[in-house]
């Protein structure tokens, strides 16, 4: 499932593409994908409104239109969204059950392979008031998550195991399998360690490497582990910069013992045993 990293590039690679488009159709192919009302409701908000602005809450996407309703995209775990100008060349595009189509020719796809993903129409009031955002805790690249904040919350969850617990969306928004364990690779801290059982030096490695890991991810436009592409149809860069997350049986980068792989609340977890403790 893209995590933040691939969802915050897919956003800002939209937010210099299509904001301010004019939508003049949509072609839906999988009814399935709407959250609506109605599909007929659906393209009677949507088609001829313009894009206003394209925000990021947790794993979302969120798009703003111009007549006070919101898009709410959630791609799971196959879906994407390509931008093509108006030569798009359509036979290099699969699973496009979804196409929005601009005044201008261009074209926006929201492709799912396995068909997990929808979009969801909003009113752009109301949408704080939808379970899923207003369940979601802090963005971590946000100013106000101090290490003092990180630190509040640990004391508020000690009995939890850390990696599980950084990718509860409760918690903290929008990290999941791939970075949690990169997080704990980072900081040298066992995936399965009990909050009230980190120092606080290991605290703050843990915060200081979440940072760290979530910004050079979205500088390099995320992890192409199985089915993620950006906005433009290319793959992430940061998958060759993984450090543990399918290195089981490889040699730790940094201490050279074999990698191990366990079941932590139901997800597979890579750590190496030689220098995380």
């Amino acid at each position: 499932m893209p995590e933040l990293p691939e969802v915050e590039t897919i956003k800002r690679q939209l937010a210099n593409r299509i904001q301010g488009k004019r939508i003049q159709k949509i072609e839906i192919k999988l009814s399935n994908m709407i959250k609506a009302r109605s599909v007929v409701f659906f393209k009677r908000q949507v088609i001829g409104t313009k894009i206003k602005g394209i925000s990021r809450r947790g794993k979302l996407i969120i798009i703003n239109l111009t007549n006070d309703y919101s898009l709410v995209i959630h791609l799971k775990l196959t879906g994407q969204l390509i931008y093509q100008g108006r030569n798009a060349d359509l036979n290099n595009i699969k699973y496009n059950h979804l196409i929005y189509y601009f005044s201008d020719g261009s074209k926006l796809f929201h492709n799912d392979l396995r068909q997990f993903g929808y979009v969801k129409l909003v009113k752009t009031i109301e949408l704080n008031k939808i379970p899923l955002l207003k369940n979601y805790g802090p963005e971590p690249l946000k100013k106000a998550f101090t290490l003092k904040k990180f630190n509040q919350l640990l004391e508020s969850r000690p009995r939890p195991k850390i990696k599980p617990l950084l990718m509860d969306q409760g918690f903290i928004a929008g990290i999941g399998n791939i970075y949690a364990q990169e997080i704990c690779w980072c900081s040298r801290v066992l995936p399965d360690r009990i909050i009230n059982s980190l120092s606080q030096s290991e605290i703050k490695k843990i915060y200081a490497c979440l940072i760290k890991i979530l910004k050079r991810a979205i500088k390099d436009k995320g992890t192409s582990d199985r089915d993620y592409i950006d906005a433009r149809g290319q793959l992430g860069k940061y998958a060759a910069k993984l450090k543990v997350y399918g290195r089981k049986n490889k040699k730790c980068r940094r201490c050279r013992q074999s990698i191990k792989k366990i079941a932590l609340a139901g997800r597979g977890t890579c750590y190496c045993p030689g220098c995380q403790k």
